[in-house]
């Protein structure tokens, strides 16, 4: 019977080990499940960016330097946008407008987030499951020291991350809960992955839907982490920083910590091989993904690893 994986991402670095997966796994061997707590409305329009990017990343679509966005993308409409006054600090491509249109469209007229993201992935050829996290709307708010509480776009995207980080909040998560779809990949997965993705803004927010980390937790299977951190250091984004504004260590060993009883496994850098990794199974592996064939090859590395459990 063939393996089937699910894996939990947020971000540019979830997306490419997603990508890796997808490229040595069969359609019903793979469900992803999206952070959706970056969702926010603007321009009017429900814009989802960690879909976005794992969905254009799967569909040969995005932007390779930026790894987010769709590659060779205009931007035409906002600067009519900001002829008319609109301050257009978060960017959007025009063919990335459209994928708002469309969901936004949707959304109104009822549909939940996971059927509007199926309808997307199969106008874009995709054949693998991507899934939200929750169908409910959920922000992640940061409370900072020196503005109060931002939401989580103006902190990451206006603001570029330097804001100090205090604490973090998820608006509207206590009402959420999980689609029957996240439910059913759960209960049916026979490893569950969490991406190289910031752990507290990524994957903290996938933790937190009412009954997902005890529905990780009462499988008895393979669950395993990839570091976002090598030698201290974040391959991109704020994970470094906003750990040190935590009182973590920047190191994958505080990755560890941090997931606690939920992980029973974790891939680190084989960089970090000096590091005393004796709390959990673990392997080391070299984990950047500079390449398409990059991603395939820490995907295999990491599910023969995991088979000989």
């Amino acid at each position: 019977m063939a393996l089937k994986v699910v894996t939990l991402v947020g971000g540019v670095g979830g997306a490419k080990l997603a990508h890796g997966l997808a490229q040595i796994l069969e359609p019903e061997q793979l469900t992803i499940i999206v952070n959706t707590g970056d969702d926010f409305w603007h321009y009017g329009l429900r814009i989802c960016p960690d879909l976005d990017t794992v969905t254009y990343t799967l569909a040969g679509l995005v932007d390779k330097t930026n790894g987010w966005g769709i590659g060779g993308d205009t931007r035409n409409t906002l600067g009519a946008l900001q002829r008319l006054g609109v301050d257009t600090w978060f960017g959007l491509g025009d063919q990335d407008m459209a994928t708002h249109l469309v969901r936004t469209e949707m959304l109104r007229a009822g549909d939940s987030l996971t059927q509007v993201t199926r309808h997307l992935t199969n106008n874009l050829g995709i054949k693998y499951t991507i899934l939200p996290m929750t169908d409910s709307p959920i922000a992640t708010m940061i409370d900072t020291v020196e503005h109060g509480e931002l939401d989580f776009q103006v902190y990451f995207v206006k603001m570029r991350w330097q804001p100090t980080v205090k604490s973090l909040r998820l608006k509207g998560i206590e009402t959420a809960g999980m689609s029957a779809e996240v439910q059913q990949a759960i209960a049916e997965a026979d490893v569950i992955l969490f991406g190289p993705s910031n752990p507290w803004l990524s994957i903290m927010p996938i933790l937190s839907v009412p009954g997902l980390k005890q529905a990780l937790l009462d499988r008895d299977v393979p669950r395993v982490a990839i570091t976002p951190i090598i030698q201290g250091v974040a391959i991109k984004g704020p994970a470094a920083k906003m750990m040190a504004e935590l009182n973590y260590d920047s190191s994958a060993k505080s990755i560890v910590t941090y997931y606690g009883e939920v992980l029973n496994g974790f891939i680190y850098d084989e960089r970090d091989a000096d590091l005393d990794m004796s709390m959990t199974r673990s392997m080391a592996f070299d984990t950047i993904m500079r390449s398409d064939a990059d991603r395939a090859v820490l995907a295999r590395k990491v599910l023969d690893w995991i088979e000989k459990w």
